[in-house]
């Protein structure tokens, strides 16, 4: 192999290694000036997009042992999105850019070591944000003594409910 592609590979294989997530696409007939929209828009949140020569992506994939990655055969034109920020935000940009560009489809994605399918994908794009997430698991940990203080000031109420009542009894007799 020629230096540069062994350089390439090595590039392709840190990218792998140092990313959370990776997503492959196709781009055929995209145009350029759509492309680098695209781009830009996963640039936007800390992803990479770089078009690949599959080889040099399985090569890669074999050298630093995502075995799964390895046995895949991609086809066509492929761009490798990665990065280590929200898998769902830049899932969502894929997915949304390819409702509305019919030239941009998902092969496949790889998250912490798991391959993924396009339909994966796709319902990674569905999640919230992490943000989100994470704010409705804490109302989940919250709600139990939530519903708790709620339970006692409902005893509270109503027993004061009932001397209330008991009062008005006797003021009006």
């Amino acid at each position: 192999m020629r230096s540069e592609k062994t350089h390439l590979v090595g590039y392709i294989g840190e990218l792998m290694q140092n990313s959370t997530f990776l997503y492959f696409i196709s781009y055929k007939g995209l145009s350029v000036k759509d492309f680098s929209d695209f781009r830009n828009q996963i640039a936007d949140q800390q992803g990479n997009c770089h078009v690949l020569k599959n080889r040099l992506i399985k090569k890669a994939a074999e050298l630093n042992e995502v075995s799964d990655l390895a046995s895949v055969e991609l086809k066509d034109t492929t761009a490798m999105i990665s990065g280590s920020g929200d898998p769902s935000v830049v899932a969502k940009i894929i997915n949304d850019f390819g409702k509305s560009n019919e030239f941009v489809t998902i092969k496949l994605g790889v998250f912490e070591g798991a391959m993924l399918s396009a339909d994966d994908v796709k319902a990674i794009a569905e999640l919230p944000s992490k943000e989100v997430l994470q704010a409705q698991l804490l109302g989940v940990f919250q709600a139990p003594a939530r519903d708790f203080v709620s339970v006692l000031n409902a005893k509270a109420t109503s027993i004061l409910n009932v001397i209330n009542a008991y009062k008005d009894k006797l003021e009006n007799n």
